[in-house]
């Protein structure tokens, strides 16, 4: 395939990602018969069950087994599988409790989380439109929380979490792909979830039945959902630089955003649309600095790349 073909099915693949993971709150609304937790328990066997299946079918079991023998990187896997389970629980609550906002607002500010982390955890050092960048977005999470009158602590939950998980796939390394590392994850997740599950079901108040054959199907594809993009987002990693990915990850929150406020026609007073735009600006000036740095070095420093990378991961 041409670099251009490779490009162009590059950016469909990314944007087929994106998208998806834009209108998750869409989906999780239907699942809104069952609580937050029999969700995220239900996602994550179905996911081990769905790419488990991928593995068996394109002979790359072994891999897992492989990675189940190196102690090192199964540990910070443990760590990552600890954050993302954090990050779906968050966002299924804020998607089935009208605060798809908040889920927005915490995507959109991911990116700035990450490269805070990079600065506290890989003592990096920051570009001075990076640290104003960080700064606008504390000054945005500070004028929205007035305006919700508390933390937007959804928000701060998801971006965190995100961040962390980025962090300890980081450290991983490279070896791990998308698929093999998502089942690991998910395997180590596993017996948390199905103890779950059986005492939901011992107290009454599992729903995988609730309304036949459409809510069965519906908790199954959890798996589904998890998967598609994730894969698509591995193609599209395999096709694209790394400032194309930094860009289209932008689709999400604003994807987000929109079912939020035309859609769940959840209230923006003044304040927050205040927050909501210095948060904009923010990456605004972010992507501009990530912008200049690449034409003035052919690859993007620590911070940049380290800011950019985590957005591989499924953000919700």
């Amino acid at each position: 395939m041409s670099d251009d073909g490779s490009t162009r099915s590059g950016l469909l693949f990314g944007i087929t990602a994106y998208s998806l993971w834009g209108v998750f709150p869409l989906y999780f609304m239907l699942l809104a018969f069952a609580s937050s937790i029999e969700i995220v328990a239900d996602r994550i066997l179905w996911s081990l069950a769905l790419c488990s299946l991928i593995l068996a079918a394109t002979g790359r079991l072994g891999d897992v087994v492989r990675m189940l023998r190196a102690p090192r990187d199964l540990g910070y896997l443990a760590t990552a599988a600890f954050f993302i389970s954090l990050n779906w629980l968050g966002y299924v609550y804020a998607a089935n409790h009208g605060q798809v906002l908040q889920a927005s607002l915490g995507y959109f500010i991911n990116p700035l989380v990450t490269v805070l982390l990079a600065v506290v955890i890989l003592r990096e050092r920051l570009r001075p439109l990076q640290w104003a960048a960080i700064g606008l977005a504390l000054v945005a999470v500070l004028c929205i929380g007035v305006a919700y009158g508390h933390p937007p602590w959804i928000a701060l939950l998801l971006a965190f979490s995100f961040g962390f998980y980025g962090l300890a796939k980081k450290f991983a390394g490279r070896r791990v792909g998308a698929v093999q590392s998502l089942t690991i994850e998910t395997l180590l997740l596993s017996p948390l979830a199905l103890l779950v599950l059986l005492w939901l079901g011992a107290h009454g108040e599992t729903h995988f039945t609730d309304h036949g054959l459409s809510s069965m199907l519906l908790l199954a594809s959890t798996g589904v959902v998890t998967t598609v993009p994730l894969t698509s987002f591995a193609a599209a990693a395999r096709r694209l630089p790394l400032s194309t990915l930094g860009m289209l990850q932008y689709i999400a929150p604003i994807l987000q955003f929109i079912v939020g406020y035309a859609v769940v026609h959840e209230p923006m007073s003044p304040l927050r649309w205040v927050g909501f735009a210095l948060i904009w600006v923010a990456l605004v000036v972010f992507s501009a600095d990530a912008l200049l740095a690449g034409r003035r070095v052919r690859r993007p420093d620590g911070a940049t790349a380290a800011a950019l990378a985590p957005l591989k991961r499924d953000p919700g």
